[in-house]
């Protein structure tokens, strides 16, 4: 399966002090960390940011498991769970949440919001602080589909072949695949779903025109080829970047519910300076960095109801999938093109 490569933007220290010659090794998604907040981090602190942007859940578990790499990360909430697990992230500092930038009333309680919390030895342990949200719905071209999809299934629609856009990745595409075949959970495929489920990548993988990793190269896809349709990753994130470029588009949430993400910034094991960690999450939460979160990216912060997205009973906030490993394995094949027998060959 072709994957991009992790993008990584080191920016110089701006102004020498106490942690003169120190840097911050932060692994993020495309416009989470904008040129300007991580020169203002810069200058406040007198540090080097290394900023490592990726484009896949796959290329975070990737980066993530080269344990002593990165300080801090952006990750959702299904995945912060795997990476508790799996012991690659440190419980945040209390004392230090106590100082952070006061959050909307939905996400000031840790403990209510799934998979930012875990309870050990009967302590209850913050591992996330919420930084932005969005769900995946469906972008249309208005100038060729007149009213909204209602469901999932226009994806697979034979009157838009070779002209839609699917996002590379097996995890959130087995969990359409599911939701499309009315299966209980887009989660936990049993044993009995496999075979189904690839069958129907497989159809999708014949009527799009190409799958894409970032925003910025959905737009350009979009936009160049005349596309009807995307499975929108980033939500209204491509949303805001297509209407930017011109694009005549829509935005609809499926019947069958529309998969949500949660993103949360993070501290690795390895984290080498937690207190700097800790300062540069507070500066993602100030008013400058949300601001551009919402004007140029499209997204919801988690201090202002700017850019939240209306409330909607559809929305499927993600978790952990019933065997990551093996979502990507088979997706690897049907996006290269294997028959079904192929694909599901031990």
């Amino acid at each position: 399966m072709h994957r991009r490569h992790a993008v990584v933007l080191p920016l110089a220290s701006l102004a020498p002090t106490a942690w003169a010659g120190k840097a911050l090794r932060v692994l993020a998604w495309p416009g989470y960390a904008e040129p300007e907040v991580v020169q203002a981090f810069e200058r406040a602190h007198g540090v080097r940011v290394e900023l490592t942007v990726i484009d896949s859940d796959e290329a975070l578990w990737q980066r993530l498991r080269r344990q002593g790499d990165f300080d801090v990360l952006a990750i959702n909430t299904a995945e912060l769970q795997r990476a508790v697990n799996e012991g690659l992230v440190q419980a945040l500092d209390e004392t230090r949440l106590k100082a952070l930038p006061p959050q909307l009333p939905r996400f000031r309680d840790a403990s209510a919001l799934p998979g930012l919390t875990r309870r050990l030895s009967g302590r209850l342990q913050i591992y996330g602080v919420p930084f932005t949200y969005a769900e995946m719905g469906l972008i249309f071209d208005r100038r060729q589909i007149s009213q909204p999809p209602e469901s999932i299934a226009e994806l697979w629609n034979p009157r838009w072949r070779g002209k839609v856009l699917g996002f590379d990745t097996g995890g959130h595409n087995f969990s359409l695949a599911a939701q499309s075949l009315g299966l209980p959970s887009p989660f936990r495929l049993s044993d009995a779903d496999w075979p189904r489920a690839v069958e129907r990548l497989i159809a999708l993988r014949r009527n799009v025109l190409s799958f894409y990793s970032q925003p910025d190269e959905a737009t350009q896809l979009f936009r160049r080829h005349g596309c009807a349709l995307m499975f929108a990753n980033y939500g209204s994130q491509q949303l805001t970047k297509l209407k930017l470029a011109g694009a005549d588009v829509g935005y609809a949430l499926p019947r069958e519910g529309a998969l949500a993400w949660l993103d949360c910034w993070a501290l690795t094991k390895a984290c080498r300076d937690p207190a700097l960690a800790h300062q540069w999450i507070a500066h993602l939460l100030g008013p400058q960095a949300s601001r551009l979160l919402v004007e140029r990216q499209g997204l919801a912060n988690t201090v202002s109801a700017q850019g939240s997205p209306a409330g909607s009973s559809r929305l499927i906030w993600l978790e952990p999938v019933e065997d990551a490993a093996r979502r990507e394995r088979l997706w690897a094949r049907v996006r290269s093109g294997d028959r079904a027998e192929r694909v599901l060959r031990p």
